[in-house]
């Protein structure tokens, strides 16, 4: 490991975030939590991790809940939340919550803190974000508009920030083996029908403290799914047609 970093994390009370943010400290860096989960958030603090209770589905101001943290060197969007259903049958609130969670809010803090970064002159942002915003799939419509939005987002302000001295990763895994997929699909046939597919949270925690030691413009997770998606934006009908198991989610 190089030299230690401060590294904040969002969405660190579940899954790939809680992992990522106790791998990171044991790593010997200083690391700032933030979630809603004050169960996970006290596992952490007992740690040594330093941790901020947020509700990314509210508006807070920014400047008092990071103001003793102050600059990060490594800024990490792991928080998302997701719901698989076909889309005439998803609520409003709940596409709200998601854009919210997934687009407005990770924007909103790229935007606080890379005014900070720049004034530093170095940084590095990494997003968790999805295979799901390079091929969308049925009843994920607006998660994968979700993912798609975040994945434009980063490429832009990728080439903004390069002249300050901030990177911009993304992180694109497949589906994940955490509690998340249990409450985006309450039928279960999500995990059911990709279940030798799944991704382990180790496997994308691994990819993510790799990307931040050798940065990187993107991580594909796994591998071949670089290929997949590169045919697709190509050949997307034959992608579709030769993947149907994969597209139909029923």
């Amino acid at each position: 490991m190089g030299k230690s970093k401060k590294i904040c994390i969002t969405g660190a009370t579940s899954g790939v975030g809680l992992l990522l943010a106790k791998k990171l400290h044991a790593q010997g860096h200083e690391v700032w939590a933030t979630g809603r989960n004050q169960q996970a958030l006290e596992e952490l603090k007992q740690l040594g991790v330093y941790t901020i209770q947020a509700d990314l589905t509210v508006d807070q101001s920014f400047d008092e809940m990071f103001q003793d943290m102050g600059t990060p060197d490594t800024l990490i969007h792991c928080a998302g939340v997701g719901t698989f259903a076909y889309v005439t049958d998803l609520e409003e609130k709940v596409m709200d919550q998601i854009m919210q969670v997934n687009v407005l809010a990770p924007m909103k803090l790229t935007k606080f803190f890379a005014s900070k970064m720049k004034n530093r002159g170095r940084g590095h942002i990494l997003f968790v974000a999805s295979q799901a915003g390079k091929v969308a799939t049925p009843k994920a419509s607006v998660y994968a508009a979700s993912k798609h939005a975040i994945i434009g987002f980063a490429n832009a302000v990728r080439m903004e920030l390069k002249e300050f001295g901030i990177l911009v990763t993304t992180i694109n895994p497949g589906p994940i083996d955490t509690p998340f997929l249990d409450l985006a699909d309450q039928t279960g046939s999500y995990r059911e029908k990709l279940n030798k597919h799944l991704l382990s949270p180790e496997q994308v925690v691994q990819a993510i403290v790799k990307a931040i030691e050798h940065p990187v413009r993107e991580v594909d997770l796994p591998g071949y799914m670089s290929i997949t998606s590169k045919l697709y934006a190509v050949f997307p009908k034959t992608v579709e047609t030769l993947g149907k198991r994969f597209f139909n989610q029923k």
